[in-house]
């Protein structure tokens, strides 16, 4: 048995998770040195040391999901404890949360080592939508009984996360939500008049909540730093100005790792956001492909595991974390590039921050342990066949 399971695990997806997240760790080194020093008086290692011990907790965590049935989360009160865990600590970081970047979404652990909610907000909504989701196939067309309750959940969750403000990650969630509602096997019909009403009720809401503040000026200053970042250089375009000069000056073969200019002072954050645009000046178009081919395996690798399992539950569930990592990979890039506003999104397993790494690593265990789910029943169907032949 123990032999079947070793032989069943999916090492490729395995391999591509461990080499992309050991070479996140290289470049928050490599980024971080200098801020590490000159903003936070600490040492030039103490982000990578940070990132590296939650680098050890995401792969023990790992390990523990990629070994634990997935179907224990389809289970009442495990989904129950999921979401309520989520929701309690969603309004305890609204009550006594430490602020940072304008946003008060941290929880002290210890330290000064925090943890924040709203990064796992993203996994429960996944787990949550895909439990309703396969429970109800039988009425999936039916909208008032299979989606009245979850866009309930989606929309408070949503809230919660935008009172931070954390419009960034409410946003992912939204779509996170979007992709498993129209992957959840409901008809074109209730598909369409969700999009519709959703379209309607923003051309409604925004200007509202534009008028009355609730949308504050500097989310609506990351739009003219997008879209119009040599109008203000000084101002809402630096960082993306200083991107595409960390960009540019990397080219083919970068400047070397290590030998970025524009992390002395010039990029902000250059170990979250914006770490793709260091990848690129120090390791040129090589450095890039590099995470863009890995991060493109992992997503191809979980969409073929949603394909193959014959299990609604554990296919949406493989959809819902294959579109969270491309998702938020294209949300950061595009930021990077000036396609996106800037949302302070981090870049899946590469960019500094232990509550998203931990989550991304729980996820991708879960995703391991439906990948091994599926890998078996082919076994035992191929066996089957051998036998009957």
């Amino acid at each position: 048995m123990i032999k079947k399971y070793l032989h069943a695990y999916n090492y490729p997806l395995l391999a591509a998770i461990i080499l992309l997240s050991f070479f996140g760790v290289i470049m928050v080194y490599s980024s971080s040195m200098v801020v590490a020093v000159s903003l936070y008086q600490g040492s030039s290692d103490l982000f990578f040391k940070r990132q590296l011990i939650s680098l050890f907790i995401g792969f023990a965590a790992l390990i523990v999901t990629m070994n634990i049935p997935y179907k224990i989360y389809k289970n009442g009160w495990v989904i129950f404890i999921i979401l309520a865990g989520i929701f309690a600590f969603l309004f305890i970081v609204l009550l006594v949360g430490k602020v940072s970047n304008n946003a008060q979404s941290w929880l002290n652990i210890v330290a000064n080592r925090g943890l924040q909610p709203s990064e796992f907000s993203k996994l429960a909504i996944i787990i949550y939508l895909s439990v309703v989701f396969s429970k109800k196939q039988k009425t999936i067309n039916n909208f008032f009984k299979s989606f009245i309750g979850p866009i309930i959940v989606i929309v408070f969750t949503f809230i919660l996360v935008f009172l931070q403000p954390d419009l960034g990650t409410g946003l992912i969630i939204l779509a996170i939500s979007a992709v498993l509602i129209m992957c959840s096997g409901t008809s074109f019909k209730n598909i369409f008049g969700l999009i519709s009403f959703t379209l309607l009720l923003l051309m409604i809401l925004v200007p509202l909540a534009i008028q009355f503040g609730i949308i504050t000026s500097e989310q609506i200053s990351r739009f003219r730093g997008a879209y119009q970042p040599f109008e203000y250089l000084k101002t809402d375009g630096y960082q993306l100005v200083n991107s595409y000069i960390s960009i540019g000056m990397g080219g083919l073969n970068g400047l070397g790792l290590g030998e970025s200019i524009q992390k002395y002072g010039y990029l902000p954050e250059p170990h979250t956001d914006f770490i793709m645009a260091i990848v690129s000046e120090e390791l040129g178009i090589y450095g890039v492909s590099y995470v863009l081919i890995l991060l493109l395996g992992i997503i191809v690798m979980g969409f073929r595991t949603a394909f193959k399992c014959k299990d609604a539950f554990g296919s949406l569930l493989s959809i819902g974390i294959s579109s969270l990592i491309a998702i938020q990979a294209i949300v950061n890039l595009g930021g990077l590039v000036g396609l996106l506003p800037l949302t302070g999104v981090p870049l899946p397993l590469v960019s500094y921050g232990g509550s998203s790494l931990l989550m991304f690593m729980l996820s991708l265990g879960i995703l391991l342990n439906v990948s091994l789910k599926v890998k078996l029943d082919e076994l035992k169907q191929s066996s089957t066949n051998t036998k009957i032949a």
